[in-house]
C-alpha cells in the first residue's frame, strides 16, 4: 500500500467533472480549455497563489478543471502547453485572477487554438454577413417606422413617442415571457395585443380630445416629446437601468455555408416580412386600406364622402402601436436585451428611414428603413470606424433630400 499511497499523493489533481462548492472559508477557481473546434481533456495546469500555494489540475473529457483554495489574494494559472499535442496552441499560457473574498467562484479564461486556425475573414465573407444583418435591422426598424409613416400621414403629427412604443414591446415581452413563464408565441401575441390597446387607449384618451380643442401640430409635437420622456422615466422606475432578456436561454445557431445565423434572426426576418406584406396588402386591397390613403390624402373631402375620420386615425394609432410592440419584442430577441432606453437610441433611426422614404408614405418607409440598416451594417465594411456608421446613414439622408426633398417614393409638392 505504501507505494500505491506515494502515488497517489505525487499525481495531479484531476478536475473531473464534480462541482466544487466554495463555502464560508473557501473559494473556487475554475474554468474550461477548448479551442474553436472542440473542448481540450488532458491539459495541465498549475495554479500558484498567495503563502507559497501551488496545485496542478488536469482538465476533464469536457475540457472543465476546478480548484479550491481558502486563502485570498491574486491567483495564477499557467497552461503546459506541451500537454495539448502537436495540433492545438495557447494564444496566452497564463491566466489571472483576483479572490477577493470567500464562498465565491472565480472564472479563469486560457484561449487555446488549433494550429491551422486563421482569424482573417475574406472580404465578401465580411459584406455577407454585413448585409444580412443590415437587411435584419432594416426589416425590424420598417415594423415600427411603417406605424410612424402612417401616424404621420393621417394626422400630420411627428410621434416622438413613437420609439417607446419599441421599448414597452420589449419590456412587456421580458415581463410575460421571463418573468410570467409564457410560451414564447403566446407572449409575443399577448405583447401585440397589449401595445395595440395602449395605441388605441392613446388616441381616444388624449389625441382626439386635443385634435378638438384645435391645437397646431407643433403643441402636438411637443406633447408626444412629453409623453416619451414620461414613458421612459416609467420604464426606468420599474426595469431599472439594468438590460433584460425576453428570454433567459442563448439562442441557438445554425449555419450556411460562412454565415452563422441564429434561429431567432431567421424567425424575426420572416415575422417581418409576412407582417409588412400583410399592411401592404391592407392598405391597397381593403376597404379599411383606402379609406386610411384617403383620409392621408384630404381628410375634409374623406369626410364629405362617408367615411370616419376618427375612427380611421384611431385604428391607425392602434395598428401603429401594435407594430411598433411587435418590432420592440423582435428586436430584443435578436440583440438579446433590452432597456429603459433603447427606444430613444434608435428613434434617430426611424425618422431618418420615415423621411428618406417619403414622409407619409407606408412604402417609403419600408424602402428608407431598409437602406438605413443596410447602410449602418454595411459602414464597417468601408473601414468607417465605431459609432460614425450612424453619421454615414445621416451623411446619405442630407443627401438624398437635397436632391430629392420630397423623399424616395414622396410625392413633390408646392411650396408657398
Amino acid at each position: 500500500m505504501a507505494p500505491l499511497t506515494l502515488w497517489l499523493a505525487s499525481s495531479p489533481a484531476s478536475a473531473a467533472d464534480t462541482l466544487c462548492l466554495p463555502d464560508d472559508k473557501s473559494a473556487c477557481l475554475a474554468g474550461t480549455i477548448r479551442s474553436e473546434e472542440d473542448v481540450v481533456p488532458d491539459a495541465e495546469l498549475t495554479v500558484t497563489g498567495p503563502k507559497g500555494f501551488e496545485e496542478s489540475v488536469t482538465t476533464s473529457e469536457t475540457g472543465k478543471w476546478n480548484v479550491k483554495v481558502t486563502e485570498l489574494g491574486a491567483y495564477t494559472v499557467t497552461l503546459d502547453e506541451e500537454s495539448l499535442g502537436d495540433d492545438l496552441e495557447a494564444l496566452d499560457t497564463v491566466g489571472k485572477t483576483n479572490v477577493a473574498k470567500f464562498k465565491t467562484t472565480r472564472a479563469v479564461v486560457i484561449e487555446v487554438r488549433t494550429t491551422n486556425y486563421s482569424g482573417e475573414t475574406s472580404w465578401i465573407e465580411y459584406f455577407t454577413k454585413s448585409a444580412i444583418s443590415g437587411l435584419r435591422l432594416g426589416l425590424l426598424l420598417a415594423l415600427a417606422s411603417v406605424g410612424l409613416s402612417l401616424i404621420y400621414g393621417t394626422t400630420g403629427l411627428s410621434n416622438f413617442a413613437h420609439a417607446e412604443q419599441v421599448t414597452m414591446g420589449g419590456l412587456l415581452g421580458y415581463a410575460v415571457i421571463n418573468l410570467g413563464g409564457l410560451n414564447l408565441w403566446l407572449g409575443g401575441l399577448i405583447v401585440v395585443i397589449i401595445c395595440g390597446f395602449t395605441g388605441w387607449l392613446q388616441d381616444r384618451v388624449m389625441w382626439q380630445p386635443l385634435r378638438r380643442r384645435g391645437l397646431g401640430l407643433i403643441q402636438l409635437m411637443i406633447v408626444t416629446i412629453g409623453l416619451s420622456l414620461a414613458l421612459q422615466y416609467v420604464f426606468q422606475y420599474f426595469v431599472g437601468a439594468r438590460s433584460v432578456r425576453v428570454v433567459k436561454e442563448n439562442p441557438e445557431t445554425f449555419n450556411i455555408g460562412f454565415v452563422e445565423l441564429t434561429y431567432q434572426s431567421v424567425a424575426a426576418m420572416l415575422i417581418s416580412i409576412v407582417v409588412l406584406g400583410g399592411v401592404g396588402y391592407a392598405l391597397l386591397y381593403t376597404r379599411i386600406g383606402r379609406a386610411t390613403r384617403a383620409v392621408a390624402d384630404n381628410p375634409a373631402l374623406a369626410a364629405s364622402s362617408g367615411i370616419d375620420v376618427d375612427k380611421v386615425i384611431r385604428l391607425v394609432w392602434t395598428a401603429s402601436a401594435a407594430l411598433a410592440g411587435l418590432s420592440g419584442i423582435l428586436y430584443a430577441l435578436v440583440t438579446g436585451n433590452i432597456k429603459w432606453d433603447s427606444g430613444m437610441q434608435i428613434l434617430l433611426l426611424l425618422f431618418a428611414a420615415v423621411t428618406l422614404g417619403g414622409l407619409g408614405t407606408a412604402f417609403g418607409a419600408l424602402v428608407g428603413s431598409i437602406i438605413i440598416g443596410l447602410v449602418i451594417e454595411l459602414a464597417p465594411v468601408a473601414h468607417v470606424p465605431g459609432d460614425f456608421k450612424y453619421a454615414a446613414a445621416m451623411l446619405i439622408l442630407i443627401l438624398v433630400l437635397m436632391f430629392r426633398p420630397q423623399g424616395l417614393l414622396g410625392r413633390a409638392e408646392r411650396v408657398g
